[in-house]
């Protein structure tokens, strides 16, 4: 079976509307398709959805999932960013709109000097790391996995989004060396917060689709930790664009089956499920 929950669209930074989304994705085979749209409610940005669509946009995708229902099964969910000290608690997000499940992401790095996006353009990144981290790319990288396991240790929701997304802009800036024990450590670390969390962790391709880097997230080893923590998968393309809902997850699986994974989980009416690779 095909499915991905993590699905982008007008409302946030996406190209295609849900109905264009859901029609590709019938017309491709899947079975489930979730929608993500990023949020920081009561909070908003020029790229997460505002505070004042989110209603409409669980009315849109709610009534698509009746509109479509024999053909494929619809669900409505948020990739919730995590930013401490803020107001935009999952909590908050899940009492007042009761999303299908929630994507909880780390996008934001903030200091005494203000913030960037780890995986916006590359300018910003090298910025940002100059700005904020003096250009010390440990220092940048350990702080974006311990703001990952707080989230694991603090908030509520399904899926681990593209858990080392850091590494997007690394090939280019090359801040920091994958092979390095400190960086293994952080893995480890990051991987037993998600085991303890009960989440899933998805093998994201949405790098792959724009081009910005040519692997999986997370890294194969990365994978491995999380096989050994007993953290289930699931695949997800991360689209921004209809045409890439099912963007290399030939590769996703080849990367599950190489660290050892023999099923992939899927959510579906309220259930976690697995499925055979």
């Amino acid at each position: 079976m095909k499915t991905n929950y993590h699905t982008h669209t007008t409302f946030c930074d996406g190209k295609n509307t849900p109905k264009e989304m859901v029609d590709e994705a019938v017309k491709r085979g899947f079975s489930i398709l979730g929608f993500s749209s990023h949020s920081l409610y009561p909070l908003g940005s020029d790229w997460h959805m505002s505070p004042l669509e989110h209603k409409n946009y669980f009315e849109t995708v709610r009534s698509l999932a009746k509109d479509y229902s024999e053909k494929i099964k619809i669900y409505a969910g948020l990739e919730a960013d995590y930013i401490p000290n803020l107001a935009c608690d999952f909590e908050w997000a899940l009492k007042k709109f009761s999303p299908d499940y929630l994507i909880g992401s780390v996008h934001y790095l903030t200091g005494k000097k203000g913030f960037f996006t780890v995986d916006g353009p590359l300018e910003e990144v090298s910025e940002g790391l100059a700005r904020i981290y003096n250009g010390n790319g440990k220092k940048a990288v350990c702080e974006y996995f311990d703001r990952q396991r707080q989230m694991l240790a603090s908030q509520k929701f399904l899926i681990l989004g593209h858990p080392d997304v850091i590494r997007k802009r690394n090939g280019q800036l090359k801040f920091f060396d994958q092979g390095d024990s400190w960086y293994k450590k952080e893995l480890k670390a990051t991987a037993k917060a998600a085991a303890k969390a009960g989440v899933i962790v998805e093998i994201n391709t949405g790098g792959l689709a724009r081009g910005a880097i040519d692997d999986v997230y997370p890294s194969a080893d990365f994978l491995d930790c999380l096989k050994k923590e007993g953290v289930p998968i699931t695949f997800s393309s991360d689209a921004h664009d209809a045409q890439f809902l099912d963007f290399a997850f030939d590769r996703a699986c080849l990367a599950a089956k190489k660290a050892g994974y023999t099923e992939a989980a899927f959510f579906e009416d309220g259930q976690i499920k697995f499925a055979t690779l």
